[in-house]
């Protein structure tokens, strides 16, 4: 089943593996995503490493306590989708081209 598995290698790309991830959690931190609800009315923007760090809500909405909680949780988790969906992106890149199962 592990014929031609090269377990001398296995611990140089883990080692790899691991500096790439810490390098894509710092860049993660300078990336930012906005989602927007309600027409623009309510956006939220978040960082690649999960934390919220602007909400910007339209003066109109702050007499309409319902509305303005339904699309702050939409672009919320709209944002979040995003950051998500990112991360996995980043995460497929860094394996592109390891292959510790490779036949040589």
């Amino acid at each position: 089943m592990f014929e031609g598995l090269d377990m001398s290698k296995m611990g140089a790309m883990m080692e790899e593996l691991q500096s790439k991830a810490k390098e894509m959690e710092e860049q993660a931190k300078s990336i930012t995503m906005t989602a927007k609800a309600g027409g623009g009315m309510v956006q939220v923007t978040a960082n690649g490493a999960n934390e919220i760090i602007d909400i910007t809500i339209d003066d109109s909405l702050l007499e309409d306590k319902s509305s303005l909680q339904i699309l702050l949780i939409s672009a919320v988790n709209d944002v979040l989708k995003m950051v998500e969906d990112n991360k996995k992106s980043q995460a497929m890149g860094m394996m592109g081209g390891m292959n510790p199962f490779a036949m040589k």
